[in-house]
């Protein structure tokens, strides 16, 4: 709050408060009038503002008309995006002057979006105030005054114009003029008793009149210059409801009210033989929607000829609806409007006012309840018809108690907290927020609630009531009045020098200079007193930039920090210096940059040294061009100092360096090797293109005429040398712009007649010619020649260019050819490059051909084998550039062959097309040998290629295949199974060497290679012919590689196998022919033969490596047992697993006690794993008679010693092994009874919750159809059922079907509820468990009598999962299964689902895989 700042500011001029009033009121100072050519003006300004594209509204050829308005949904889904939403996150803490926080304003509005919290950039230092808030004190104490010398009792209701008049709860008006003086009392304390508080206020357009309405309903006219009673109205509507608005129409015998029971009546005023009537007609009545808030368009003078006033168009909010109608020239309803879903208790608000769009002034009425504002705009047809648009949506986050427009571009809304937020209607930014809790609001709730008669209202409008404050508010000539219990304020909006001048004040310079700068740019919002001329508004501006600009120099140097802390002082500067020179520069005003501002900061050294370093990338993005010659000298000494040469050099060249000392700054450059710097001087200070050059010649050129490497940094000069050169041949400036067009030709000729000198300026005795060319060839030859190709693609065919062009042409061949100390390399490039232009169809260059025929024997010369793949490459880089012309073919190829460049026979036998000698280049390259596959697979499968052609490449290949296959026998494998698939077996008769058979097969036809086996024709003889190479060479991989392979025949491969004594692959062969026995038996006697082998005397590492074997024998064996059990009989099972005990037992016969002990353990341990493996198969009883017939045939044999494994004490281990089994038999017994119980009470209690939800009574939530919205009576057939769900939405069965809700299963209809299912957009649709209600619902039909449960009651099934959703017995089993799967004991599988989410009837499939003992076979 400022409620003394006004008087402070002005106090000269205006001493007390009349003088402030008339101030704030008798000068429309926050928005001027628009009459005339100002109204053009205005529209022209906002032309480019407001447009269709910013609201993203299509043309549209027809209107929308009311019908499709009327017909609109109630949910509101047009709902605009904002740019920048984070722009009305308006929970910030303001740092104003006047913005504080009270307790009031935190404990009072609405609760129910307290959670709404969300930060945002604090706008006072974007927008600075916008708008200030005085009180008036005037008025205010005559207000207090008046209630305690009068008894007039607390203010009630304010309405503003030219004069202010203030209704008291007693029933008295008070009447101010602008200058805040009390000129008339209307009414008394007596009739105020009588008619109750004064509830609402209008006054007209002139002036003149003045309406009062009372809380007991009656209404009074005053003459407000003579102030008698004119009018006292007490039939005008219903009696005993308060009047909650009275408002004055543009036509002064027309007026609107609105009462407390929700209707509006028209008041027309007449004067018939002198005698004042008053006329009452009912526009809506309460009964169909109580109206809350009226708001009538009014129309200012200059505006009272547009053609929509001829409507006297009326907008009324309800507490469901906006409706605009039209009182002229018949009542007629225009619009209606839902507001969709909002909070009830939230006050539904409107406001008009024209604003200009798309060249044109109409109407727009804003409306709000909640925290959305819509914005319609209404326009007038050609034919009479009024259309509404909708504008693009303010989205809040925070519920909104008044809405006010203070101009056409800038609104003022008051939230619920009693916070004030200046908005930006155009780009919906909050410019500022004000705290107005000290105010201490008057509010309307008593007369909304009409406790003056009894409280005879809807408890919907008492509740929208509670926060009501319409008579609280007045706004008249782009100011608004707030009327607090003891007080009225006023807001206006500040001029834009007020706002810079207030961000002064507040010591904020920076936002101050930005505030400034965005008006000079006409980028600020809600500007206040700029007009006139473009140009002349920038220069008030820059004007006032410039003294602020002043001042912040001044204050830059005396807030600077403790001298002696440097670093502190150069970030204080470094905030602040950058500032100046922005502004400075964004101005134009360098002069002021370089005179007085470098002036004031050379005073202090560190703030000199920061301005001069913070001009660097203002001249780096060439906004800085051109400045003083001292201040330039004053940079780059600086720059030298800090020894920032980079930074220097990358200054100067973007610098006009014109008033500077250029030989100084040239020695400068040199001394600091700043190259680029030093060439830009020389070219756009000397226009010198030449000198440079010779200067990086001087340096570069010795030690490469010495043959001598160069440094790092002569590499570097040498390279700026090519780019420099290359930029003034093709007319570019170096490092950076362009050649001025008139010294581009002779800067040209100038390069080329310094490169083609004969000799050097300071040439000595020993100088060879042409030394700058020599020099760039040494140093690069093939960029240098790039560089000419580039000048030369750019050379105009005059004959100037020609002649400079030969000249070049003949002295490169001089140097080069008639030289041997260049490479091949370079010599290639060079004629690589002559051989490019002389192939260019408007070739004028001449070059002797038998130059060519040099270089093609220097390239080829046999006599040097050094750098062959460099010579070769040469070679092919001039053939490809065109060099083939130069040269007879016949000779080419021969030398090629010699100097076996097999890439230059390449390509010429491609050019002949000689495909098949290209494979014999391949063949006797070294390094691309392995390429051959790639090129034959590629000239025989990719079009384009002759059928002659193609064969003469497969007959080739077919002839080379021994060797192909030596290169690579998987490459070559896969190219004979892709081409040659035919010839294979002709392929195996011609291959001597036995070890290239066998991975030419191996590669052909293991899968595990690569190559599809369906595409190959061949017999199985040849895949037993690899199986016995194999097992030739590799034994190891046979298993594997017959469980792969497919073609081969078992008897054959059984002897191959056993002919190589290959066991395990002969058992693997034996089984799958379906000899188990057999292959048993060859599995037993492999592990016999090592058993017996352990008994022998034999090292420790051999016996450890022997236990190794046998387990692995052993598993393989159980395994084979295992698999084929199942298929077997009793008997055949006995004659499989017995023998395999037995040999485990029989070591302990066959060998000394000593020997035995030394494994007696692990054979113990092995022979325990058969017996476990084997109980699943065998019969108990019979493996322990089998057990005791070999342990006793075991004591017969050794005399006088038990049987040191299974013979001691009674029974031995034995008596562990039949424990065990009766313990696991035990134990799954245990588990199927416990299981079976669990999943008997589960089901129960299943059944039980199941019974009870489907035959539980549903409890509708309304009467009617959600989709319809009629009574669910009214049905549309006699076929048409009533739904209800569970979730309590209630349907016509036809409906429902409309919108898709309804699935028929198995004859039966399963239905889905729409709301519920709409609801939850894009998550798994739920659905509500449905009963069917036929005729007129009195009892619910069960639609199946059968015994299984319906769609619907699984339905209900699967709700109850939901709810009760937990882990049951079930899951925990299942849990318990899968951790102990592996074990002996944990054989209980279940069927994985999530029980809380399918039906146990239809998802869950419990099973028990257990192994009780088996039967014994009599």
């Amino acid at each position: 709050m400022e409620p003394e700042s006004l008087g402070a500011e002005q106090g000269a001029s205006l001493p007390g408060p009349a003088e402030e009033l008339g101030t704030l009121l008798g000068q429309d100072a926050a928005l001027p009038k628009l009459s005339g050519g100002e109204l053009d003006r205005e529209l022209e300004s906002k032309s480019d503002l407001i447009d269709d594209k910013e609201f993203d509204i299509p043309q549209v050829d027809t209107p929308p008309t009311l019908e499709s308005i009327l017909n609109e949904t109630d949910d509101e889904e047009e709902s605009f995006v904002l740019e920048d939403p984070s722009l009305l996150n308006i929970d910030n803490i303001d740092t104003h002057s006047y913005d504080t926080s009270s307790l009031a304003s935190s404990d009072s509005g609405d609760r129910t979006h307290s959670k709404r919290k969300k930060k945002l950039p604090d706008s006072f230092s974007l927008h600075g105030s916008v708008v200030r808030l005085s009180l008036l004190k005037g008025i205010s104490a005559q207000i207090v005054s008046a209630a305690d010398k009068v008894d007039a009792g607390l203010p009630t209701a304010i309405a503003a114009s030219s004069l202010i008049a203030v209704g008291t709860s007693h029933g008295l008006a008070l009447i101010f003029d602008p200058n805040q003086a009390l000129r008339l009392c209307l009414g008394s304390t007596a009739v105020g008793a009588q008619y109750g508080a004064i509830s609402a206020l209008s006054i007209n357009n002139d002036c003149s009149r003045l309406l009062c309405g009372f809380a007991k309903g009656q209404i009074t006219m005053w003459d407000l210059a003579s102030g008698k009673l004119l009018r006292s109205i007490t039939d005008a509507h219903p009696p005993g409801t308060a009047i909650l608005h009275i408002k004055f129409t543009d036509d002064p015998t027309l007026a609107i009210c609105n009462d407390s029971g929700g209707s509006v009546f028209e008041l027309s005023f007449k004067r018939v033989m002198g005698v004042r009537t008053c006329e009452s007609r009912c526009l809506f009545s309460g009964s169909k929607g109580e109206v809350c808030c009226i708001e009538p368009l009014h129309a200012k003078t200059e505006l009272r000829d547009h053609p929509i006033t001829q409507y006297s168009l009326l907008a009324m909010a309800s507490l469901t609806k906006i409706l605009v109608i039209g009182l002229k020239p018949s009542l007629k309803v225009w619009m209606t409007f839902p507001y969709g879903r909002m909070d009830p208790s939230s006050v539904p608000l409107l406001a008009w006012h024209f604003v200009a769009v798309q060249n044109s002034v109409n109407p727009m009425l804003a409306f709000c309840r909640g925290d959305v504002v819509h914005f319609l705009l209404v326009k007038r047809d050609d034919s009479g018809a009024i259309h509404v648009t909708k504008q693009k949506q303010l989205h809040l986050h925070y519920d909104l108690i008044n809405f006010t427009w203070i101009n056409s571009r800038t609104v003022v809304l008051l939230d619920s907290v009693e916070k004030l937020h200046v908005i930006d209607r155009q780009t919906q930014e909050e410019l500022e927020t004000i705290e107005i809790s000290e105010v201490q609001l008057v509010y309307n709730s008593s007369h909304f609630k009409s406790l003056a008669t009894g409280g005879n209202v809807s408890q919907a409008l008492a509740l929208v009531g509670e926060r009501a404050c319409y008579q609280s508010i007045s706004s008249c000539g782009g100011q608004i009045f707030y009327l607090g219990t003891k007080s009225v304020h006023v807001m206006m909006m500040r001029s834009w020098r007020e706002r810079v001048d207030h961000l002064l004040k507040q010591d904020c310079l920076t936002e101050a200079l930005a505030l400034a700068w965005s008006f000079h740019e006409g980028k600020a919002k809600a500007v206040v007193g700029l007009s006139g001329d473009a140009n002349k508004r920038k220069s008030v501006l820059a004007d006032r930039m410039v003294e602020i600009l002043f001042h912040y120099a001044d204050r830059t140097l005396k807030k600077c920090p403790d001298q002696g802390k440097i670093q502190v002082m150069e970030q204080h500067f470094q905030d602040m210096v950058p500032v100046i020179v922005d502004y400075c520069l964004l101005l134009q005003r360098t002069d002021l940059l370089f005179s007085q501002m470098y002036d004031k900061l050379s005073e202090n050294s560190v703030a000199k040294g920061v301005f001069l370093e913070c001009l660097e990338p203002y001249i780096l993005s060439d906004k800085l061009m051109g400045m003083t010659a001292q201040v330039m000298k004053d940079l780059l000494l600086h720059y030298q100092d800090k020894n920032l040469m980079e930074d220097m050099e990358a200054c100067i060249v973007h610098m006009d360096i014109t008033s500077l000392d250029i030989q100084q700054v040239v020695l400068l450059c040199w001394e600091n090797h700043l190259y680029d710097a030093m060439i830009y001087v020389y070219n756009s200070g000397m226009n010198d293109f030449i000198s440079p050059m010779e200067k990086l010649f001087k340096v570069i050129a010795p030690p490469l005429n010495a043959g001598k490497s160069l440094t790092d940094e002569k590499v570097v000069m040498g390279n700026k040398l090519l780019v420099y050169i290359s930029c003034c041949l093709a007319g570019r400036a170096y490092p950076l712009g362009d050649i001025p067009e008139d010294l581009v030709p002779l800067v040209k000729n100038q390069v080329f007649e310094f490169l083609i000198r004969l000799h050097s300026a300071e040439a000595s005795a020993d100088e060879e010619v042409y030394p700058y060319v020599r020099t760039l060839l040494h140093f690069d030859t093939r960029e240098f020649l790039n560089v000419l190709a580039l000048t030369f693609e750019d050379f105009k065919n005059d004959k100037q260019a020609v002649e400079y062009q030969q000249r070049i042409v003949d002295i490169l061949l001089k140097v080069m050819v008639e030289n041997s100390d260049f490479t091949p390399s370079q010599v290639g490039c060079l004629f690589t490059f002559l051989a490019r232009q002389l192939a260019k169809p408007n070739n004028t260059l001449f070059v002797n051909r038998t130059l060519f025929d040099q270089v093609l024997e220097f390239l080829c010369s046999p006599d040097d084998d050094s750098r062959h793949s460099e010579r070769q490459q040469v070679l092919l880089e001039l053939l490809q550039a065109g060099g083939i012309v130069q040269f007879e073919e016949n000779r080419l190829i021969p030398m090629a062959e010699k100097a076996e460049f097999y890439q230059i026979c390449e390509f010429m036998y491609e050019r002949e097309h000689l495909y098949d000698k290209i494979i014999d280049c391949y063949l006797r390259d070294p390094v691309r040998k392995e390429e051959v596959f790639n090129y034959i697979h590629n000239i025989l499968s990719i079009p384009g290629y002759s059928a002659e052609e193609k064969q003469s490449v497969w007959q080739k290949a077919m002839k080379h295949i021994e060797e192909l296959l030596l290169l690579s026998p998987n490459k070559a494998a896969d190219l004979i199974a892709t081409h040659f698939n035919d010839q294979i077996e002709g392929i195996i008769k011609n291959l001597q060497d036995q070890f290239l058979l066998f991975q030419f097969l191996r590669s052909l036809l293991d899968p595990r290679e690569g190559i599809n086996q369906d595409m190959l024709q061949i017999s199985p003889c040849v895949t037993e012919q690899f199986i016995e190479l194999l097992c030739h060479y590799n034994p190891d991989h046979v298993l594997e590689t017959l469980q792969v392979l497919e073609f081969y025949r078992l008897e054959e491969t059984i002897q191959i196998t056993q002919k190589h004594l290959l066991h395990e692959a002969s058992s693997y062969l034996l089984e799958k022919k379906g000899d188990v026995h057999g292959a048993f038996l060859v599995m037993l006697e492999q592990l016999r033969s090592k058993l017996l082998m352990l008994t022998c005397e034999i090292e420790e590492s051999t016996e450890l490596h022997l236990l190794k074997d046998i387990e692995d024998t052993l598993v393989k064996t159980i395994a084979l047992c295992q698999r084929n059990s199942h298929s077997l009989n009793q008997q055949q099972r006995e004659a499989l697993w017995f023998p395999l005990l037995e040999a485990m037992m029989s070591p302990q016969k066959l060998s000394s006690s000593t020997v035995l002990c030394q494994y007696s353990e692990p054979l113990k341990s092995l022979t325990m794993q058969v017996l476990n493996n084997m109980a699943a198969f065998i019969a108990l009883p019979s493996i322990l008679q089998r057990i005791l017939q070999v342990s006793s045939r075991g004591r017969e044999n050794v005399v006088s010693i038990q049987d040191p494994v299974y013979g001691r004490g009674k029974l031995g281990e034995i008596q562990g092994l039949v424990l065990g089994m009766l313990d696991t038999f035990n134990y799954e017994q245990t588990l199927l009874e416990t299981t079976t119980n669990l999943l008997n009470h589960d089901l129960h209690w299943s059944l039980c919750n199941l019974r009870a939800s489907i035959t539980r009574g549903l409890n509708p939530k309304q009467d009617y159809c959600c989709i319809c919205l009629q009574q669910y009576k009214r049905r549309q057939e006699m076929a048409d059922e009533i739904i209800v769900f569970s979730c309590g939405h209630l349907y016509h069965s036809l409906c429902l079907l409309s919108k898709e809700c309804g699935i028929e299963t198995k004859g039966q209809m399963r239905w889905t509820c729409y709301k519920c299912n709409s609801s939850n957009k894009g998550g798994k649709l739920s659905e509500n468990f449905s009963e069917l209600k036929k005729g007129n619902g009195a009892s619910l039909t069960q639609t199946s009598s059968e015994s299984l449960l319906d769609s619907q009651q699984i339905q209900a099934f699967d709700q109850l999962c939901r709810l009760y959703r937990g882990t049951s017995r079930l899951a925990l089993l299942t849990e318990l299964s899968r951790t102990h799967g592996g074990e002996k004991h944990g054989l209980l599988n279940v069927s994985q689902g999530d029980p809380a989410l399918n039906s146990v009837f239809q998802n869950e499939n419990f099973q028990l895989h257990l192994t009780p003992p088996p039967l014994t076979e009599e």
